[in-house]
């Protein structure tokens, strides 16, 4: 996969992933901010076809709260994208960013620290899938 992105290729069908995925994300702490339906977005802007996408901005509160008490710009880098599409193989690919390496230009310890604990959860909600 990416160098950006943290991700695993699922057997199970689209819908059930973003269940899964949505599910996976709670138990780490973490709420859905937006979702971009990309598929439908590209058919009503575009008349474009695309595959089932689905981008799922997530964000956990207290790691939020404290990248921006530390980095009031870091907002600029938040919320944490997720996403889960059908992939060419038949399969469901579910992927989030790296936080370390979206934060790895922010010369801020304090908000390194942060990005190293919400990579460990996605990590967490990426491999529990």
């Amino acid at each position: 996969m990416s160098k950006y992105g943290i991700s695993k290729n699922v057997d199970y069908g689209y819908e059930e992933a973003v269940e899964k995925t949505r599910q996976a994300l709670a138990e780490e702490g973490f709420g859905i901010l937006t979702e971009i339906d990309v598929k439908e977005t590209l058919k009503k802007k575009l008349d474009k076809d695309f595959r089932k996408y689905i981008i799922l901005g997530a964000c956990n509160p207290p790691f939020a709260f404290e990248a921006l008490s530390n980095e009031l710009e870091i907002g600029l880098l938040l919320p944490c994208n997720v996403i889960v599409y059908e992939n060419d193989e038949g399969g469901t690919t579910i992927s989030a960013i790296d936080p370390i390496v979206a934060m790895g230009f922010v010369v801020n310890p304090s908000v390194e620290a942060v990005a190293t604990n919400v990579r460990t959860k996605l990590d967490k909600v990426i491999n529990s899938l």
